[in-house]
C-alpha cells in the first residue's frame, strides 16, 4: 500500500516551522541563562527583566510593519531575513555586554520572531482542508527546538563549564541552518488584514494579559532567580529541564486540554485550571520552587487551547481572526511587562507576596471570563 506524498501546503508548513524551530532556541536559552549569569552579560536584574521583555514589546508595536512587509513579499523573503536577523541577535548575545548593546539584539529578535510566527500560522492555514492537522504538527516541530536546546545549553554552561557565552555561538550556527528551510518556501504575497481599531479590553483580554504577566513573566524570571539560590550547584540544569518540560508538555498535553474542553466546556475548564494554577503559584512563592514549577508548566499546557474556542463562540464569523489576534497582543503585553516587574520586585519584595497577589488577580480574571 503506497503512502501519499505530502501536499505542497504540508511541505510549506513544515519548512516554515523548521525555520522557527532552529531560531527559537537562542531566545529560550537567554531566558534560562541571563537571570542566572547576569554579571557575565554586564546587566543588573532589572535590566535582565527589561531585556527579556523587549522582544515582546517591540512585537506589539512593530507587528503592523511586519504584516505589511509580509503581505507584499511573501514567506521566502521575509523568513530569510528573519533567520539572518535571529542569527545576528544570537551572535550579539555571545559577544556584547551591557543593556544598551544587548537591547538592539532583543528588538531585532522580536521583529524576526513576529515574521517567522506569522509565516508558520499562514502556511499551516493556507488550505482549509487539513489546517488543524498541519497547525498541530507545526507547533510540535517548533517546540522541539527549545526542548532539545535548553538541557544541552545548561549542560554546556554548567557541567562542561563553557559559560553562557559559548552556547550562543553554537546557537548562531544552528539558527543559520534555517536558511535551508526558507529557500523551500513560496514567495507568493499574502493579503493580511491589519486592523488598527482600538477597543476596550474584554474579560478575556484581561485574563490573557494576566496569564502572560504571571506565567510568562513573573514565573519564568522567578524560576531562574529563586532556583539559583535554592540549588546553587545544579540550578541551571534543573531550571533548563523545567523550561524544556514546558515545551514538551505543549506537544503532549495541549491536545488533551482541547478534548477536556469539549466535554466540560472551555470556560468552566479555564476557571478550574486557573484556580489550580493560583494555588500552585502561592506555593511557588513560598519556596516550593521546582515542584511548583513543574505543576505550573503542566497546568499552563492544558490551558493553551482554551481561549480559542471561547473566542470563536463569542465572536463568530469574520471577526473571529481579529479577536484571536487581540488575545495574542494582550498576552504579549503581559509577557512583556512581567519580566520587568520581576526584575524590579524580586530583590526588594518577599516572593510569597509577589506570587500571592498575582495569583489572586489571575483567579479574579478567570472567574470574570465566565461572567463575560
Amino acid at each position: 500500500m503506497s503512502v501519499a506524498s505530502p501536499s505542497p501546503a504540508d511541505l510549506a508548513a513544515r519548512h516554515s516551522a523548521i525555520a522557527l524551530a532552529v531560531t527559537l532556541p537562542s531566545d529560550t536559552c537567554l531566558y534560562l541563562l541571563l537571570p542566572m549569569f547576569a554579571p557575565q552579560f554586564g546587566v543588573s536584574l532589572f535590566e535582565v527583566g527589561l531585556l527579556l521583555a523587549a522582544n515582546r514589546l517591540v512585537r506589539i508595536v512593530g507587528y503592523g510593519f511586519v504584516a505589511r512587509f509580509y503581505s507584499r513579499r511573501g514567506d521566502r523573503p521575509i523568513d530569510t531575513l528573519a533567520v539572518i536577523a535571529s542569527a545576528i541577535a544570537s551572535l550579539g548575545y555571545a559577544t556584547l555586554s551591557g543593556v544598551w548593546l544587548l537591547l538592539p539584539m532583543r528588538l531585532l529578535w522580536g521583529l524576526a520572531f513576529a515574521a517567522l510566527n506569522l509565516s508558520t500560522l499562514a502556511m499551516a492555514t493556507a488550505e482549509a482542508q487539513g489546517a488543524a492537522r498541519r497547525n498541530g504538527r507545526s507547533r510540535a516541530i517548533i517546540a522541539l527546538g527549545p526542548t532539545v536546546a535548553l538541557p544541552l545549553g545548561a549542560l554546556l554552561a554548567e557541567q562542561l563549564q563553557l559559560g553562557p557565552r559559548a552556547i550562543f555561538l553554537v546557537l548562531t550556527a544552528v539558527a543559520l541552518l534555517g536558511l535551508l528551510a526558507t529557500r523551500r518556501l513560496p514567495a507568493v504575497p499574502h493579503v493580511v488584514v491589519n486592523s488598527r481599531k482600538l477597543q476596550l479590553p474584554t474579560s478575556l483580554d484581561v485574563w490573557s494579559f494576566l496569564e502572560g504577566f504571571t506565567l510568562d513573566g513573573l514565573f519564568v524570571v522567578g524560576l531562574g532567580y529563586l532556583g539559583k539560590d535554592l540549588m546553587p550547584g545544579g540550578a541551571v540544569m534543573a531550571a533548563a529541564l523545567l523550561m524544556a518540560l514546558r515545551y514538551f508538555c505543549e506537544i503532549v498535553l495541549s491536545p488533551m486540554g482541547g478534548h477536556m474542553a469539549e466535554r466540560l466546556g472551555a470556560e468552566r475548564l479555564l476557571v478550574m485550571l486557573s484556580l489550580m494554577t493560583t494555588v500552585v503559584l502561592v506555593g511557588f512563592g513560598a519556596g516550593w520552587i521546582f515542584g511548583g514549577a513543574a505543576a505550573i508548566v503542566v497546568l499552563r499546557a492544558l490551558q493553551l487551547p482554551l481561549i480559542a474556542p471561547i473566542v470563536v463562540r463569542r465572536t463568530p464569523g469574520p471577526g473571529r481572526v481579529q479577536a484571536l489576534a487581540a488575545r495574542a497582543v494582550w498576552r504579549d503585553i503581559g509577557a512583556g511587562t512581567g519580566p520587568m516587574a520581576a526584575g524590579l520586585l524580586l530583590p526588594i519584595v518577599p516572593s510569597f507576596w509577589i506570587y500571592a497577589v498575582s495569583a489572586a488577580c489571575l483567579a479574579v480574571a478567570a472567574i470574570a471570563c465566565v461572567r463575560k
